[in-house]
């Protein structure tokens, strides 16, 4: 009986030591296992015991982000943990568990607003732009710096890599069909748009599945 009892009160200690060691591990260590595990969420949940949410994450440029989510879902790597972020008594980490391409656009783009220009001056305007492309007395990037009401100035008409589905539909259908470096306009209930298809498009990172675990 007493070795019964010996035998019991030696496990207990050793199970609570265990839970002990769990309840110290790192946020260093944390990140290392979740990195190392074939199953994170298992993991999280089981042996962590750690709350933890899924998350798609959709990336829609490559040239800036929206938020912390979409610059780690394209930048990171997948597997990698990142972290921790919030403010103390609510951090979390990130996992990048797996990533999908999507189709990007590049193009460049001046905009004429008709809330401020009638219909027919932001007309007269974009064949006044267009017509200069086309004799060369101005550089497009030179155009938007000027024209364009958008809040591309800064960056000479230049949106950047945009992924498919984040463009209006008509724009992105005349994308698609036109040629590296060629030039359209086109009306939108919001004004003219003057596009350049400024590279072909190419496969990049549009979507991550990423993991939060919450410390």
């Amino acid at each position: 009986m007493e070795k019964r009892l010996v035998f019991v009160l030696l496990l207990l200690i050793a199970t609570g030591g265990f839970a002990q060691g769990q309840q110290q591990m790192t946020i260093a260590q944390m990140k290392t296992e979740l990195e190392k595990s074939p199953n994170p969420p298992l993991y999280a949940k089981q042996v962590l015991k750690k709350r933890f949410k899924i998350d798609t994450i959709v990336v829609t440029r490559t040239s800036f982000f929206n938020s912390l989510a979409d610059s780690i879902a394209y930048k990171g790597k997948e597997k990698k943990v990142y972290g921790p972020y919030g403010k103390k008594g609510s951090q979390f980490l990130v996992q990048v568990l797996t990533k999908a391409p999507n189709l990007f656009y590049r193009i460049s783009q001046i905009f004429i607003d008709t809330s401020v220009f009638r219909y027919r001056i932001a007309d007269s305007i974009g064949n006044s732009i267009l017509e200069r492309l086309k004799t060369g007395s101005a550089s497009f990037e030179q155009l938007a710096q000027t024209y364009t009401m958008g809040g591309e100035g800064p960056t000479r008409g230049d949106l950047g890599w945009i992924a498919r589905g984040v463009l209006m539909p008509t724009i992105e259908h005349e994308v698609a069909l036109r040629k590296k470096g060629e030039v359209f306009k086109i009306w939108s209930p919001n004004g003219l748009h003057i596009i350049r298809k400024t590279e072909d498009p190419r496969q990049d990172t549009g979507f991550a599945l990423m993991m939060r675990v919450f410390l």
